[in-house]
C-alpha cells in the first residue's frame, strides 16, 4: 500500500486492487524466497514484456541476489507448436524432471490464450490474466488503454515488493 501511494496518481488505478495483487504476488514471492524457479511465459502480443523481464530482473547494477528465471520458449523452442493436453504433458514432465517440481509458471497475457494452458493446470502459478477471472491471478482488461504502462507500473512494484522479501522488510508468508 506504501508503495503504491508513493507513486502517487499513476497507481492510484492498483489502489482498488490491492488485496487482489497483494495476494497473488506474496504468494509469488513466498515461492522465490524459497528457492523455486520461475518459468515465464506470456501471449504472443506481450513478448516485448517478457523480454523486458528477462533483461531487468537479474540487471547488472542489482543490489540483491539474482532470482532463477527463464522463458517457458527457452526451455522447448517449440512451445507454440504444442496442442492438446497430451503435448502439454510431455512439456510439463520435461521441466518436472529438469527442476524437480521446483518451480512455477508466470504467466501474463490473455486468458484464453493457448499459451496459458500448461500455467493453468499448476495451483502454484501466478498469473497477470486479461479479460479472465482464474485462481491465483491479478486480472486486467486486454483492451485497456494503457495496459502496457500498467504492466510496467506492476512489474515496477513488484520487483520492489521482491527487493522487500528478499531483505525482510515485508514477511511474503504472511
Amino acid at each position: 500500500m506504501d508503495a503504491i501511494r508513493e507513486e502517487g496518481g499513476s497507481l492510484s488505478w492498483l489502489e482498488e486492487h490491492r488485496f487482489e495483487w497483494s495476494k497473488t504476488t506474496a504468494y509469488a514471492l513466498e515461492q522465490i524466497l524459497n528457492g523455486k524457479t520461475i518459468i515465464l511465459i506470456t501471449d504472443e502480443k506481450r513478448k516485448w514484456f517478457e523480454n523486458y523481464i528477462l533483461t531487468s530482473i537479474n540487471g547488472i547494477n542489482l543490489d540483491r541476489p539474482m532470482i532463477p528465471i527463464l522463458s517457458i520458449d527457452s526451455l522447448y523452442t517449440h512451445y507454440n507448436a504444442i496442442s492438446g493436453g497430451e503435448g502439454i504433458d510431455l512439456v510439463d514432465d520435461m521441466i518436472a524432471q529438469s527442476y524437480k517440481d521446483d518451480y512455477f509458471f508466470w504467466y501474463i497475457g490473455k486468458g484464453d490464450d493457448k499459451r496459458s494452458d500448461i500455467a493453468k493446470r499448476k495451483d502454484e502459478s501466478y498469473f497477470w490474466i486479461f479479460d479472465e477471472d482464474f485462481n491465483n491471478a491479478f486480472t486486467l482488461k486486454s483492451y485497456d488503454t494503457s495496459l502496457d504502462i500498467k504492466l510496467l507500473q506492476l512489474y515496477k512494484l513488484f520487483n520492489a515488493s521482491l527487493n522487500a522479501a528478499m531483505f525482510g522488510e515485508v514477511d511474503a508468508s504472511s
